[in-house]
């Protein structure tokens, strides 16, 4: 009997995930510790190994299926001694729904069935001619909505009708009528055929002013025109395709589906807005003194091909303001108070797939070189999507760093349950006094958002002002 491989949980959060790639097929043999699949989970694109040694006799869920539940079995290894018969067991399986309809993945299928599209009329892209999500959405707006509503019915004088019905339209069956969603969502509630509205948008399209401005007289003047286009006008509800955009949306716009890691972004920060009360306090901190440093300390570090960043040398400050000042290095857990005896500073780092936080951990006690050539390896692995869980889970608190966009200031968001987060802005020259003269510095805006449940604004202070000691005097940096 052939073994189970079940969608794993890749990281405490993960609940589903996207299988994003199969790097096997059926017949080929694997070993313990062979990557079989990219799934990509909640935070980051990881790669899924084998746990057992056989050969892969069946694939059931196709490359790109997303939401597939921790647990669910994703295809089955046949191991060594047994027979590897059930290989062959899904080209039959694979032809049966064809007598049924297109074969289609089931997330086509429950975005066809929500949209009102008759998989009929969709070509298939897929693994021979499946009918993937992607044909689904290309496929919504632009059918005819009559022949969708044909195909659900299952009459057979009803595909005959369908062409007569499209015919209707100003363009035929080919064009599609292009008009915002609230102006669709308007025409539907008043019984009105949008192929009858003459459009004044941006390319011909049709604007709310257009649907609500009709004559009212048009509208049953149309209607006993073509004995098919009472139906057509009942389907146009049908498409109102995507009512979450809201507004009337005039401009033109590509729909693009959320990826998990931004879903978790979402929902995450959007939970720490309502949940967390925010308190923000910035300084100014003169960067000379660090950038002095950093370029002497880069001479000596040359021949080890180690060169520092200014934001290396503020994951170093971060972590030693948090040990001069340890009550801002805690997390809010309802009725207790955690406080951390070691500084894990999570750094944003922008990926494709959305923004994620690896973790320099422990950086209170590592060097300046080790900080940086730790940085760099998990900023590859992020942008490449490669992080391990225990490379972004945990941490007692972040840095952003926005300097390098030219951004003067900003307050960032915490990252729960974290209680604290620095937002860094760009050195710039500004005015500064210095023995009562007031001279040309480079300097930096540096803002703490800090959980005021769990931090008091003074201990916020205190953190703040022990950063700016830190960069302005950064010998301490590195003794």
């Amino acid at each position: 009997m052939a073994l189970d491989i079940k969608m794993p949980a890749l990281s405490p959060t993960m609940e589903e995930g996207t299988l994003a790639k199969w790097l096997v097929k059926v017949g080929d043999t694997v070993s313990s510790g062979d990557v079989m699949a990219e799934i990509e989970t909640d935070k980051a694109t990881m790669e899924f190994e084998a746990v057992d040694e056989g050969v892969i006799a069946e694939i059931l869920i196709e490359e790109g299926t997303e939401g597939v539940k921790v647990g669910a079995v994703i295809a089955r290894l046949a191991v060594e001694g047994e027979e590897a018969a059930p290989a062959p067991a899904p080209a039959p399986a694979a032809e049966a729904p064809a007598t049924d309809g297109p074969a289609a993945t089931p997330t086509a299928k429950k975005i066809a069935e929500q949209a009102g599209i008759d998989l009929a009329s969709v070509t298939g892209t897929g693994p021979k001619g499946k009918i993937t999500k992607e044909d689904v959405e290309g496929a919504i707006g632009s059918q005819p909505r009559v022949p969708a509503q044909a195909g659900t019915s299952g009459g057979g004088a009803q595909p005959t009708e369908a062409p007569a019905s499209a015919g209707a339209h100003k363009a035929g069956a080919s064009e599609r009528i292009v008009a915002s969603p609230l102006a669709k969502r308007i025409a539907a509630d008043k019984g009105i055929d949008l192929a009858q509205v003459k459009a004044t948008g941006p390319n011909g399209r049709i604007v709310k002013d257009d649907v609500e401005n009709f004559p009212p007289a048009a509208a049953p003047a149309a209607a006993p025109a073509p004995a098919t286009s009472a139906p057509a006008a009942a389907a146009a509800p049908a498409p109102v395709a995507v009512p979450s955009l809201g507004g009337d949306l005039d401009a033109p716009f590509e729909e693009q589906k959320l990826n998990n890691v931004r879903k978790v972004i979402a929902r995450r920060l959007t939970e720490a807005k309502q949940t967390i009360p925010h308190i923000y306090l910035t300084v100014d901190i003169r960067l000379d003194a660090l950038l002095k440093l950093r370029g002497e300390l880069n001479k000596s570090l040359e021949a080890d091909g180690v060169k520092l960043s200014v934001n290396d040398l503020l994951i170093k400050a971060l972590a030693r303001a948090l040990q001069r000042v340890p009550k801002c290095n805690v997390s809010f857990q309802g009725d207790t108070l955690l406080q951390f005896t070691r500084q894990d500073i999570s750094v944003a780092v922008a990926a494709p797939s959305g923004l994620i936080t690896p973790i320099i951990r422990d950086a209170g006690r590592k060097g300046l070189a080790e900080i940086s050539t730790e940085m760099k390896a998990l900023a590859n692995k992020a942008k490449d999507g490669k992080l391990q869980p225990h490379e972004f889970q945990g941490g007692t608190a972040s840095l952003s760093n926005l300097g390098m966009f030219g951004t003067k200031q900003f307050d960032a968001v915490i990252n729960p349950p974290q209680a604290m987060i620095l937002a860094v802005g760009a050195g710039e020259l500004r005015p500064w006094v210095e023995d009562g003269q007031i001279v040309a510095a480079t300097v930096m805006s540096a803002t703490g958002s800090f959980d005021h449940r769990a931090i008091d604004g003074a201990d916020g202070a205190q953190m703040m002002e022990a950063l700016k000691q830190l960069v302005e005097n950064p010998m301490g940096l590195v003794v």
